[in-house]
């Protein structure tokens, strides 16, 4: 009886993983685009930070969101086709010698007020591009899912391991999903 309780506090233990007890947050709205016969995404996404990531964020650890997107084509006779499958990553830091918030995507860079501000950056995302029209066929149903976490991955190992450690580190949105079709009377342009 007693390695059946054992096992059944373990079992438990790695069910309830840290990402699913923290409030991490939810996508309240998915939007594609098509604009200039290019597909773009705006989505508007909550989630607040803890104050360990707070405190983090102001003594100058850059902090990473990468927003997870997939889009599948459903198909009756075999596993759905991936049609796209990508990523976007920003980095919020504050510089304490210039006492500014910047916002980091690619090569571009923003300044911002207050870590609210540049938080605001991440929970709305604009004309997110995912490519040409053309690779979606006319009329067609594609299933999509979208979600936002804290790249832990991509800070230096120390706090990587602290981030294992905490379930203030584990911020992640369950995985959103929707639905759009491209029509072919559609004007593109």
């Amino acid at each position: 009886m007693p390695r059946f309780l054992i096992l059944l506090a373990f079992s438990l233990l790695f069910l309830t993983s840290p990402a699913a007890r923290a409030d991490d947050g939810r996508i309240v709205r998915i939007e594609p685009v098509m604009r200039q016969d290019q597909l773009l995404l705006n989505a508007d996404i909550e989630f607040t930070l803890g104050d360990e990531l707070h405190d983090a964020a102001r003594k100058g650890l850059p902090l990473y969101f990468t927003a997870d997107l997939t889009i599948d084509h459903p198909r009756w006779w075999w596993f759905d086709e991936t049609v796209l499958s990508t990523s976007q990553t920003w980095r919020i830091q504050y510089n304490a010698l210039t006492r500014q918030w910047r916002v980091g995507t690619g090569d571009l860079s923003l300044p911002a007020t207050s870590l609210d501000e540049a938080l605001d950056l991440v929970r709305h995302i604009r004309d997110w591009p995912l490519g040409d029209v053309g690779r979606f066929t006319p009329d067609q149903t594609y299933q999509g899912r979208l979600r936002l976490r804290l790249d832990t991955s991509r800070l230096a190992r120390p706090f990587q391991v602290d981030a294992l450690n905490s379930a203030a580190w584990s911020l992640t949105t369950p995985w959103k999903e929707f639905t759009f079709s491209i029509s072919a009377a559609t004007p593109r342009g």
